[in-house]
């Protein structure tokens, strides 16, 4: 497009936790309808968790349930599980569909399916990721980020696991963010009883066993969460009551 996005905004605009502060920072660099085009330098800049977050909301908003899933894209490069996050909406016959919003700009050209339904092996929920490295079915090596040697591998998928629970029980995080003891950064010792637990989170489906899951002392997040943002590094953070 021709535009450099200043660094500030790089840094600042994808830790906006809420849809309230994205919509904020629109309105406060043109105040007009979301569905009228935006000049670059009156957008907000995100990442794919920003792409499903407010499509997820424009969903709510129309009375359809829908969710932020974390998991793992196939489609971006050969080979490996990307760290992605999308859409998950529910049909009217019960059973629940993933959507790619961000993928659906040209740029990306044709993925091979319709980002309006993605396949699920094409996109791979963190508790798919979890079976899949735990059964020996996959290399927990090829999950991560592609572009960084470190942030990759089961510990990787295990926080990955956390965060999307929680993302079903309505607490929307940031990509990087982290909790003890199970959504910690880096590889950690696991006891029998925690892998059972992981175990029990990849496995769940209904809307019951999420929710006590979410209530698992070693599962929810607390107030005080770390956060490993790539602009600002490991810090703590404060979430609001709710």
């Amino acid at each position: 497009m021709g535009y450099a996005i200043p660094g500030q905004r790089l840094r600042e605009d994808a830790e906006s936790r809420y849809v309230t502060e994205i919509l904020r920072i629109l309105r406060e660099r043109r105040d007009a309808p979301l569905t009228e085009a935006r000049k670059p330098e009156e957008r907000f800049v995100g990442t794919c968790r920003d792409f499903a977050l407010l499509h997820v909301s424009l969903l709510r908003a129309t009375g359809t349930p829908a969710r932020v899933r974390g998991g793992f894209g196939t489609y971006f490069v050969d080979g490996f599980h990307e760290d992605h996050w999308v859409t998950e909406y529910r049909l009217p016959n019960g059973s629940w569909r993933l959507v790619d919003p961000q993928v659906l700009h040209p740029a990306y050209g044709d993925l091979g399916f319709d980002p309006l339904d993605v396949p699920r092996d094409r996109f791979l929920v963190a508790g798919d990721a979890w079976r899949a490295c735990r059964g020996g079915e996959a290399d927990p090596g090829t999950f991560g980020l592609s572009g960084d040697g470190e942030l990759r591998g089961m510990w990787f998928v295990r926080g990955s696991l956390v965060l999307d629970l929680a993302c079903r029980g309505g607490v929307e995080t940031l990509p990087w963010d982290g909790w003890e003891p199970l959504a910690g950064f880096g590889d950690v010792s696991l006891s029998d009883d925690d892998l059972a637990l992981l175990d029990a989170v990849a496995a769940a489906h209904a809307d019951d066993d999420v929710r006590r899951l979410c209530a698992e002392p070693r599962l929810a997040p607390p107030r005080q969460i770390l956060s490993r943002s790539p602009s600002f590094g490991l810090r703590e953070v404060t979430l609001p009551r709710r």
